[in-house]
C-alpha cells in the first residue's frame, strides 16, 4: 500500500500510473491516497492505519507529520527524481534494494529577513531546532514544496564566519549560486550517508 504526495498534479499522475504499471506475481501495489502538496499529519495517520508507505516527490513532511511518523513507525520516502521512486518500489517488490543514501536531518531555520548585497543574497535566519553547520547541505522549502537544494556558501554570526549555529540563535546564510530566497522560507540543513537499504 502506497500514499503518493507530489508538488504538482502532473507528477502525482505520472507516479500513480507508473506504480500501477509495475507487475509482479507475488506483490500487488495499491495506491490508497494521492494528492498535491506537503506531507501532513493526516497523510501519516492514513499510512499508519493502512500500513502504507508514503512516497513524496519534491515535497517535505511538516514538523507534526515528521513527529507522528517517527512515533508510529511510518516510512516516508522522499524523492527528487521520479525514476528513483519507481526503481525503489520495483526493487522493494523484488526484495532487493541497493544501498541507499540516507539523509541525516541536522536542523531547521526560518528566513526572517533577506539582505541583498552586490555579490550574494544573505538569508537572515532563526534556527528553530537542531543546528546549521557550514558544511551541511541546505534545502529551501516554501509552503511544503522544495524550491532548491544546494550547498551553504557562508554561515555567519554577526560579522564572523562560523562552523555551526545552534537552536535559538540567529545567523546569516548565503546559499551557493542561488538568490531567490524569500522571507518565511523554511531551511533544512542535512548531510548524506550511504547505508544498506531496507523497506
Amino acid at each position: 500500500d502506497i500514499i503518493v504526495k507530489a508538488d504538482v498534479q502532473g507528477s502525482v499522475e505520472a507516479l500513480v500510473q507508473s506504480f500501477m504499471g509495475i507487475k509482479s506475481d507475488e506483490v500487488r501495489i495499491a495506491v490508497v491516497h494521492s494528492g498535491v502538496g506537503g506531507i501532513t499529519e493526516s497523510d501519516v495517520m492514513l499510512a499508519s492505519a493502512s500500513n502504507a508507505l508514503i512516497i513524496g516527490f519534491n515535497v517535505r513532511p511538516d514538523a507534526n507529520a515528521r513527529a507522528l511518523a517517527e512515533k508510529d513507525g511510518v516510512d516516508i520516502r522522499l524523492y527528487r527524481v521520479i525514476y528513483d521512486a519507481i526503481d525503489d518500489v520495483k526493487s522493494a517488490m523484488a526484495g532487493l534494494l541497493a544501498p541507499t543514501v540516507k539523509e541525516i536531518l541536522l536542523g531547521h531555520a526560518e528566513v526572517r529577513q533577506v539582505i541583498h548585497t552586490p555579490k550574494v543574497i544573505v538569508a537572515g535566519c532563526y534556527v528553530q531546532d537542531g543546528k546549521i553547520t557550514s558544511n551541511s547541505m541546505i534545502r529551501i522549502v516554501r509552503d511544503g514544496i522544495v524550491v532548491h537544494e544546494g550547498k551553504i556558501g557562508s554561515l555567519r554570526r554577526f560579522k564572523d564566519d562560523v562552523k555551526e549555529v545552534t537552536e535559538g540563535f540567529e545567523c546569516g546564510i548565503a546559499i551557493e549560486s542561488y538568490r531567490d530566497v524569500k522571507e518565511g522560507d523554511q531551511l533544512e540543513a542535512f548531510r548524506l550517508e550511504e547505508e544498506v537499504a531496507e523497506l
